[in-house]
């Protein structure tokens, strides 16, 4: 059934659920490739762009509270991909050589997440849909 066609379909609750799960589906296909759920390589790309960020300021970029970013982080140093400094009162996180050596990739899976869901949806209304988006959440 369509999201359209539901009893629920006025409702922004509902929608934006049933688009949030439709998206991550997508996305976590193509970040399977390389062993990454999307937060985490979101995260990745994160820190490799700009290491010694603190948790805190990960959290602010990927709109996740601070608790959920720490089980982030946890599980990409499980796979050696990020390490924590403590430096006096703020942990910085830094990429290891391992996520260096995965950034083409991380670039890659953004840019056919990216072309993916342009390609159903247009490129123009793609980007229009985000920008509304933003727009709604900051008014939330």
């Amino acid at each position: 059934m369509k999201t359209s066609e539901s009893k629920f379909c006025g409702c922004l609750y509902f929608t934006t659920n049933s688009l949030a799960r439709k998206v991550e589906k997508m996305a976590t296909e193509i970040w399977k490739k390389i062993d990454l759920a999307p937060s985490h390589a979101y995260l990745l790309k994160l820190v490799l762009e700009e290491p010694g960020l603190q948790a805190g300021q990960i959290a602010e970029q990927l709109q996740l509270t601070p608790s959920t970013i720490t089980r982030l982080i946890e599980k990409l140093e499980e796979k050696k991909l990020v390490t924590r400094i403590t430096e006096g009162k703020a942990t910085n996180v830094f990429p290891t050589q391992k996520a260096r050596e995965l950034k083409p990739q991380i670039k890659q899976g953004i840019d056919e997440f990216n072309e993916k869901y342009s390609k159903v949806l247009g490129k123009e209304e793609s980007r229009q849909l985000i920008q509304n988006m933003h727009t709604v959440a900051d008014k939330l």
